[in-house]
């Protein structure tokens, strides 16, 4: 492969620019969010230049609603001679690719399952992909040409290909991401309106319950609008568990009887039958918490100058986490405070100083990631 289009550049589309311009892959990033395409250029994932002819493939990293109409202008377009997507859901987009007049034979469903808790182009990293499974749904009129270049951008990306039909698929996210994050929200929707002093005494297993309740609402929503009859399969039977294990809680703090008894065995065997899940699930080995820590740099307010703040960050081989950018319009330049890990600072500010950039004296501790 040596050319490549993404169209959206948010988390996932970013990474992917960055990893296949690593592997010498001339990339175009195009969104209709101009500033996250800018973002996603000035950190290296590709040009927002006009491909001079027909790209070897096209990456479509938007919602699952939209791929079929976004695949379909491309197509009559010329943009590429082969195409995937990174969406979520996979059957849907196969039927929309159909209804809206796309060619089958040269698209291919793809889900990278990767991600992080922050979303947009700054989230973006190169090795995002490394070691994760990476889906392809080819349906039966997918071309073979097709299927060996969706290969390659998962070879590319360094992720791990696995070949699944799309309703297999669909059910296996919706069991394993898409209930997840709802019952996640419905947990921390408890949370809205709690008394300030019980959220004070909250611990670590309230933040891992509820950690993937911050996703985007509207993107959560297409996603789970996409697949909502199978994820409502597995809410099904989450129900009847629930309301068996609000019985036995219930019954427990009656008089000793055989029902009581009851119920410390159905709340025993519903704990072990948490215990049997989780071991099920593939667990990576658990790195150090890292510590993050806000660098503020005075930015002109001139074209550019954003882009080479970033560009002189990656000279440092360092990845930006987050950034926040004060800005006011009688002032000739901003301050962007640049989140980066606390053992990276001292690169960071090295380069930044030898660049000219003017720094705060005292780095700002954000906190534990």
């Amino acid at each position: 492969m040596r050319t490549a289009v993404v169209v959206g550049t948010g988390l996932i589309g970013t990474s992917i620019g960055l990893a296949l311009s690593r592997r010498g892959v001339l990339v175009y990033l195009d969104d209709a969010d101009t500033t996250a395409a800018r973002t996603a250029e000035a950190l290296g994932a590709g040009s927002l230049r006009t491909p001079a002819g027909q790209v070897d493939l096209a990456v479509l990293a938007v919602p699952p609603a939209s791929i079929g109409t976004v695949l379909a202008r491309c197509q009559r377009d010329g943009l590429a001679h082969t195409y995937t997507d990174v969406a979520s859901v996979k059957a849907r987009p196969h039927e929309e690719v159909r209804a809206a007049g796309g060619d089958p034979s040269r698209y291919i469903g793809g889900h990278p399952l990767a991600g992080a808790e922050r979303s947009g182009p700054l989230a973006a990293r190169a090795d995002l992909f490394e070691g994760r499974p990476w889906v392809l749904t080819p349906s039966p009129r997918t071309d073979r040409s097709a299927l060996n270049r969706g290969l390659e951008l998962v070879s590319l990306c360094g992720g791990v290909p696995v070949l699944m039909d799309t309703d297999a698929h669909d059910r296996a996210v919706a069991l394993t991401s898409h209930a997840p994050h709802l019952v996640a929200a419905m947990m921390a929707a408890r949370l809205e309106h709690a008394e300030a002093e019980h959220i004070r005494v909250s611990g670590q297993g309230l933040r891992d319950v509820t950690r993937i309740a911050a996703g985007e609402p509207a993107l959560w929503s297409d996603i789970l609008t996409a697949n909502a009859g199978a994820v409502a399969d597995v809410l099904d039977d989450f129900a009847k568990d629930l309301e068996r294990l609000v019985s036995a809680l219930r019954a427990l703090p009656g008089p000793e009887s055989e029902a009581r008894r009851q119920a410390a065995a159905d709340l025993v065997e519903m704990l072990r039958r948490g215990n049997r899940g989780h071991a099920r699930v593939p667990h990576k080995q658990r790195s150090r918490p890292a510590e993050y820590v806000a660098i503020p740099v005075a930015v002109p307010d001139q074209p550019g100058a954003l882009a080479r703040l970033f560009s002189t960050v990656g000279e440092a081989g360092v990845n930006i986490e987050d950034v926040r950018i004060e800005h006011s319009l009688d002032q000739p330049s901003g301050l962007a405070e640049l989140l980066v890990e606390s053992a990276s600072v001292a690169a960071v500010r090295r380069v930044l100083d030898a660049n000219g950039w003017t720094m705060r004296e005292k780095p700002l501790l954000v906190g534990d990631a």
